[in-house]
């Protein structure tokens, strides 16, 4: 990122932070904090945060800053910019939010660095514990950006190893110094129990840091509270989110495997509860209190009274300057009951409100670039057992059939309206590739040219490849994959990916391994047509 020669440099003031940021460890469960507000007897300790600090959704005039109290607060930002500083009073958390709370800052500079003191007031207006969030606002004028992306955290019982640092992944990415990061969905494994010790094909012994709310499914609002408690017990991730703002999305693991609204599990492991409804809806609270994202809805504005809980939109458009446009998809709410994927009518995986959504805000967009941010791929089958599946490809490569529906009339109304310099990201399959779409060899010919980058997992299992659906013409033109599925993460195939677009308008994509090293890139030139 560029220094902008601020009194109050972003990193300068994080690295003042690093002694308080780092009194969180990942070495053993008696350090873990607690679920549960501190006794009466207690009421004056120093609340303190438990979790680290987030920053997300931010843009070239707004952005959201997060953080969770030991106990009930309210929660004050000191924000910083330059010689400006102002006190911002955000609301009070209790146990109805998990002690998480959120400021959404309106009214930014755009192209300006910001330092954020996030700390909690009790009831008599004693300050805890403080912890600085940075992030740098996008600018209006073009200027070089980047972000990173990927998928796929603490999946397959694969969690958090001390002896291997924690999860790595997240320092990699951290140290590419990217604008902002993107988290294309399953941000936990709820369905997926972590335990001590994972004995590995070779004989290694995998160690994992393990709390109660992991060593099981997910099954009630606690639990899956309990899953996002746990990421944020990584060093690595709360280092990176402290300084890089976050834009999230979630997918099937916030909740169970392969998920659609109405479905019954039949998944002996759930004892209590096998409603998907029931179990979204708890994933869906959880998710949005641990999350950094702008709608208003999933923000409290009754000073600590609890009102209930009200569903945030999760697909949105985060705007990164004339450069760039962020569009996140939910590909997850709407979508129908997986099936073959063979119906001659339409079936839903965005649904039509999302549907007229994207294709009108890519019109409307003036950005260079827009990236569309989906949450599985477009032409890669991915099955959900021998018969149904579970994405939109259907293994029939013909014209475009059920769930694909959507899709192709997306990709007709790019074309149609000349919406030029779209590029799809996604993770979820567990492996990192490089797919170019052609109408010249595809099923479906309305359609322009595009890529699709897939990067992922960050710390879970690596998998693939899977199979290509040819209905939108996609080419493999780089994998990377396991030897075996569900590959320790040990072996080091995780993966993330990089964009970087420079002030002339190129952008450069490139795949990353746990190192950081770049496996492959490729350099994509605006069409700047008029």
């Amino acid at each position: 990122m560029t220094d902008l020669g601020n009194t109050f440099g972003r990193r300068t003031l994080l690295r003042s932070s690093a002694l308080t940021v780092g009194a969180l460890t990942t070495t053993g469960a008696a350090e873990l904090p607690s679920a549960t507000a501190a006794p009466a007897s207690l009421a004056r300790s120093r609340l303190t945060l438990t979790s680290g600090v987030q920053s997300g959704d931010v843009s070239t005039g707004s952005g959201v800053v997060w953080a969770r109290s030991s106990g009930r607060g309210q929660l004050v930002a000191e924000v910083m910019s330059g010689r400006t500083r102002r006190r911002v009073r955000g609301p009070w958390a209790d146990a109805s939010s998990d002690f998480t709370a959120k400021i959404a800052l309106e009214g930014l500079a755009p192209g300006r660095e910001y330092a954020v003191e996030l700390a909690f007031e009790d009831e008599d207006g004693h300050r805890g514990e403080s912890q600085v969030a940075g992030f740098r606002t996008a600018g209006v004028q073009p200027q070089a950006t980047s972000f990173v992306w990927t998928g796929d955290t603490c999946g397959q019982g694969w969690g958090i190893n001390p002896d291997l640092g924690g999860l790595v992944g997240y320092r990699a990415m951290h140290e590419t110094r990217p604008d902002f990061f993107v988290h294309a969905g399953d941000t936990i494994y709820a369905d997926g129990p972590i335990v001590a010790e994972v004995t590995e094909p070779d004989g290694q012994v995998w160690r994992n840091l393990v709390t109660p709310e992991v060593s099981k499914v997910a099954e009630t609002l606690g639990e899956f509270r309990g899953r996002h408690r746990y990421t944020m017990l990584d060093a690595n991730v709360r280092s990176m989110y402290a300084d890089v703002p976050v834009i999230a999305q979630w997918d099937d693991h916030e909740t169970t495997n392969n998920w659609w609204a109405g479905e019954v599990l039949d998944d002996p492991r759930y004892t209590q509860e096998r409603r998907v409804d029931v179990l979204a809806a708890r994933a869906r609270q959880a998710w949005q209190e641990y999350m950094p994202i702008a709608d208003p809805r999933a923000h409290r504005r009754d000073r600590g009274r609890d009102q209930g809980f009200a569903p945030a939109r999760i697909y949105r458009k985060v705007a990164r300057g004339p450069q760039l446009d962020v569009f996140c998809l939910d590909m997850r709410t709407f979508k129908d009951p997986n099936t073959p994927g063979l119906e001659a009518e339409g079936t839903s995986i965005l649904g039509q409100e999302q549907v007229d959504w994207l294709v009108r805000e890519l019109d409307r967009s003036k950005a260079t670039w827009k990236v569309i941010s989906a949450d599985m791929p477009l032409g890669l089958v991915v099955p959900d057992g021998p018969v149904n599946q579970e994405s939109l490809a259907n293994r029939d490569p013909g014209a475009p059939l059920g769930k694909e529906l959507e899709i192709a009339h997306v990709l007709s109304e790019i074309k149609r309206r000349g919406i030029r310099n779209t590029v799809w990201i996604t993770a979820d399959v567990h492996y990192c590739a490089a797919h170019r779409y052609d109408p010249t060899r595809a099923g479906f010919t309305d359609f322009e040219p595009f890529w699709e980058f897939v990067a992922g997992p960050i710390a879970a299992g690596t998998f693939g490849p899977n199979q290509l659906d040819g209905t939108f013409g996609p080419e493999v033109v780089f994998s990377k994959h396991a030897a075996a599925p569900n590959e320790s993460p040990r072996r080091g195939n995780q993966f993330f990916g990089h964009a970087a677009i420079a002030a002339d308008g190129r952008l450069t994509m490139s795949l990353r391994d746990l190192t950081g090293a770049v496996l492959w890139s490729t350099d994509l030139e605006p069409d700047v047509r008029g």
